[in-house]
């Protein structure tokens, strides 16, 4: 099938793997695996493409699939944290390949929240998430008593709005306003996404910006047809994707990830567990693909490796618990109110301090605020990082240590 579910032979293989005995031991909760928490760092850290020079040969698309996607409710941090992956890529390089090769597209998918993903995975990631995303607007509709048929009606209005090109969505609200009943355009009036329905379903997804404002195109339009994979299928190629980016990793930390109930997540696992490993990482219990196995017990951590992360950055979102990560007292550091993700500095997988950067006349300032003291080894890695950042960034770098 089009759209990104793993080919056949590749799924064929990895429940090859996923012999009887590993089945019976995985449900029994008895690891197939053992490794400690510095070969999981390394392990994800590889997927992300966050070790050694990031000079990855794979494409841009290539590395948004690698991290199961890139969370981008800010644009530039979006940019940003793929540059960090692949450090030949430039600012155009992420808007060409969305507004014109279209070989990423921008639209709704985890926790309901902005993305961006390889366009020819599309089809699984709105099959997968469409469900629990619309049972959660449902509710709010069903506040201002707007039925499913009006939410529906919302839909194909927007959907025929943008048959002739892209619209803003101040636009689409404007059409859709002058054809829906009290209700839809009470929720018009003050919901922050009035579109939401249609990007959720699949009809629209973001299309090249207009200045400041977004616009939305008709996704079969502008990417091409994709055949809509079964839920069950997308959900499991879902855990797929997020395992090989981020595994091990437990059932909750897959519904935290993707913002599907718990319920659902282990339906998913259910449905993939002749293709995943029981894995004790450190005692700790977690899953991982029978495909990764040898990878991740191959995996060895650089404990001085140092990479800045910009602002939002995925690698610090997939797993409900966030110990392995960072210290419990500097936790509000990172993980700030309102849903805020500081950008970072990680020192072989854990975070040693936060960083922002502030414009001067000549330069920008890479303000580095670190939890605790660092040798002069790291502060001089923090710098070559940051200087790094010059080429992406258009301007001189430097590292400002406060």
């Amino acid at each position: 099938m089009s759209g990104g579910v793993e080919n056949a032979e590749e799924a064929k293989a990895a429940k090859r793997r996923g012999s009887a005995k590993h089945r019976g031991s995985a449900k029994r909760g008895r690891a197939d695996l053992a490794v400690t928490a510095a070969q999981a760092a390394a392990f994800r850290l590889a997927r992300h493409r966050l070790t050694g020079n990031a000079e990855s040969a794979d494409s841009v698309a290539d590395v948004v699939r690698a991290s199961a996607g890139i969370q981008a409710q800010v644009q530039s941090s979006a940019e940003m944290a793929i540059w960090t992956r692949r450090r030949i890529t430039t600012r155009e390089d992420v808007r060409r390949a969305l507004w014109e090769t279209r070989d990423l597209v921008k639209t709704s998918a985890m926790r309901n929240t902005l993305h961006v993903i390889p366009a020819r995975d599309f089809a699984v990631y709105i099959a997968a998430m469409r469900p629990s995303s619309m049972a959660m607007l449902a509710r709010w509709h069903a506040r201002i008593g707007a039925t499913p048929q009006q939410v529906q009606a919302l839909v194909e209005t927007i959907v025929d709005s943008v048959a002739d090109g892209p619209r803003t969505q101040q636009e689409l609200i404007a059409r859709a306003k002058k054809r829906s009943g009290v209700a839809i355009r009470k929720w018009l009036d003050h919901a922050w996404s009035g579109v939401r329905p249609a990007v959720i379903e699949g009809a629209i997804v973001y299309g090249p910006p207009r200045g400041p404002a977004a616009t939305f195109v008709r996704a079969d339009a502008w990417l091409g047809p994709q055949r809509a994979p079964s839920l069950e299928a997308a959900r499991t190629e879902l855990l797929r994707r997020f395992l090989a980016a981020f595994g091990p990793a437990t059932a909750h930390d897959f519904s935290k990830w993707s913002g599907l109930s718990m319920r659902d997540a282990r339906a998913a696992v259910d449905a993939a567990r002749g293709e995943l490993l029981q894995v004790s990482v450190d005692g700790a219990p977690g899953l991982i693909r029978s495909a990764d196995a040898r990878a991740l017990k191959a995996s060895e951590l650089d404990p001085d490796a140092v990479r800045l992360l910009g602002p939002f950055d995925s690698f610090l979102l997939a797993h409900a618990t966030k110990e392995h990560l960072v210290a419990a007292r500097d936790y509000k550091r990172v993980y700030r109110p309102q849903g805020w993700i500081s950008a970072v500095v990680l020192r072989g997988g854990r975070i040693i301090g936060v960083w922002t950067a502030r414009a001067t006349a000549r330069t920008i300032a890479i303000e580095v605020e670190l939890f605790g003291r660092a040798n002069a080894a790291v502060r001089r890695a923090i710098a070559r990082d940051v200087e790094e950042m010059s080429a992406f960034l258009e301007a001189a770098t430097m590292a400002r240590f406060v």
